[in-house]
C-alpha cells in the first residue's frame, strides 16, 4: 500500500510541476492540471493515507475523554 501511495505522490507532484510549466510557457493552459492536481491529492491520496496510517490502531487511545466524576470530587473538596 505504502508503494501506491508514493507512485500517487510522484503522480500528483508531476501534474501540478506540468501544470506551472505550462503555465510558464503557454499562459492559463496549467491551471486545469494544477487543479486536477490538487483534487486528486484531496480526494485520492488524503484518504487513502488516512486509511493506511489507522487501519490497525485503537482510535479510543486518541480521542479526549472528559470525565465527570473526576470534577465531583474536586468540588466536594
Amino acid at each position: 500500500m505504502k508503494y501506491i501511495i508514493r507512485i500517487l505522490f510522484m503522480i500528483i507532484l508531476g501534474l501540478i510541476g506540468y501544470g506551472y510549466y505550462l503555465k510558464q510557457t503557454v499562459g492559463n493552459e496549467g491551471d486545469k492540471w494544477v487543479g486536477l492536481g490538487v483534487l486528486i491529492s484531496a480526494l485520492v491520496l488524503m484518504p487513502i493515507f488516512l486509511w493506511h496510517r489507522y487501519k490497525n490502531k485503537k482510535l479510543e487511545d486518541y480521542m479526549f475523554k472528559f470525565d465527570n466524576k473526576k470534577d465531583e470530587k474536586t468540588e466536594n473538596q
